[in-house]
């Protein structure tokens, strides 16, 4: 008994830690006076909303796991990629304002990405998401400046394989500063 408790523990303990990275910032709603409803991550007079977490399934694991071991496929590690990069965004492409430093990064990998391969992508040289078989990532609440976007391959054994060029990319964001900025305390546009 007291070792399947220690198992469960040891279990719950490792979700724990890899649903912690997924966890986002609080959201809050709140209502303006002529009725709208804004959501922010700025308490204010809002109230706070809980989401439900996202749930990813990386689907060539659950492949992986429905499909029988076969002896005579090819090694993952002994396929060569003709292309390897970064498709969007361009290099020195400027986020505007209204895409609140939101982005979705499109890598050109060809032949396709094989199984047991992952990519993970570097923001300003920090690892932003873990490996991953896709050839598509969501960038979110990218702050105000400039920013190098890398992508690496990585093979089964978690290796780095490849990593594109870097991509500079430049984000635009509003400033409570700038006197026609709504949310400006100072502003005249009250």
């Amino acid at each position: 008994m007291q070792a399947r408790r220690v198992g469960w523990m040891v279990g719950g303990m490792a979700a724990l830690l890899v649903a912690l990275p997924t966890l986002a910032a609080p959201v809050y709603r709140h209502v303006d006076a002529n009725g709208n409803v804004v959501y922010s991550d700025e308490p204010g007079q809002g109230s706070r909303i809980d989401l439900k977490p996202i749930t990813v399934v990386d689907p060539a694991e659950v492949e992986s796991r429905s499909r029988p071991a076969d002896s005579t496929t090819t090694s993952p590690s002994a396929v060569d990629y003709d292309r390897f990069a970064i498709a969007s965004p361009s290099n020195g492409e400027t986020l505007p304002t209204g895409q609140g430093g939101n982005v979705q990064v499109q890598l050109a990998i060809e032949p396709e990405l094989q199984p047991g391969d992952r990519v993970q992508l570097r923001v300003d040289g920090k690892v932003s998401q873990s490996p991953m078989h896709t050839s598509v990532f969501a960038l979110s609440q990218l702050e105000r400046g400039e920013h190098q976007i890398q992508a690496e391959l990585l093979d089964a054994q978690g290796q780095v394989r490849l990593s594109t060029p870097a991509v500079t990319l430049y984000v635009q964001r509003a400033s409570v500063n700038l006197p026609a900025n709504p949310n400006n305390p100072n502003s005249n546009n009250r």
